[in-house]
C-alpha cells in the first residue's frame, strides 16, 4: 500500500509543478535575453539523450575509436544533417552507415 502512496505523491508533485507553469504562461513576460537562452534547451536535451548511446553503447566504457559503429553512424548522421537538413536523409545515412560499419568492423577489427 505504501508504494501506491509514493506513486500518488510523485504524480501530485509532477502535476503541481507543471500546472503552475502552464497557468502562469500567458501572464508572465520574460526578458528577451532569457527567451534567447530558452532556444538552447531542446538541442541540449537531445544531445544529453544521444551522447551516451553513441559514446557508451554497451554501458561499460567510453569508445572513441573507429571500431564503434554507433559513433561512426552518429558522426555521418550529424554531417548529413548539417549539409542537407533533411530528417529522412539523416536517418537513412546514419542507419545505413551504422549497419555497413557494423558489418565491416566485424570483418576488420575481430
Amino acid at each position: 500500500m505504501r508504494i501506491y502512496g509514493t506513486i500518488l505523491g510523485m504524480a501530485l508533485v509532477t502535476f503541481a509543478i507543471r500546472y503552475v507553469l502552464f497557468a502562469s504562461a500567458g501572464k508572465t513576460r520574460f526578458s528577451p535575453r532569457f527567451e534567447d537562452l530558452l532556444r538552447f534547451i531542446p538541442p541540449a536535451v537531445l544531445a544529453s539523450l544521444i551522447a551516451p548511446s553513441l559514446l557508451i553503447p554497451q554501458g561499460r566504457e567510453i569508445t572513441f575509436g573507429l571500431e564503434s559503429p554507433y559513433l561512426v553512424g552518429g558522426i555521418v548522421a550529424l554531417l548529413v544533417g548539417l549539409v542537407w537538413r533533411n530528417m529522412f536523409a539523416v536517418l537513412g545515412a546514419g542507419m545505413g552507415c551504422f549497419w555497413l560499419w557494423k558489418w565491416l568492423s566485424d570483418i576488420l577489427f575481430r
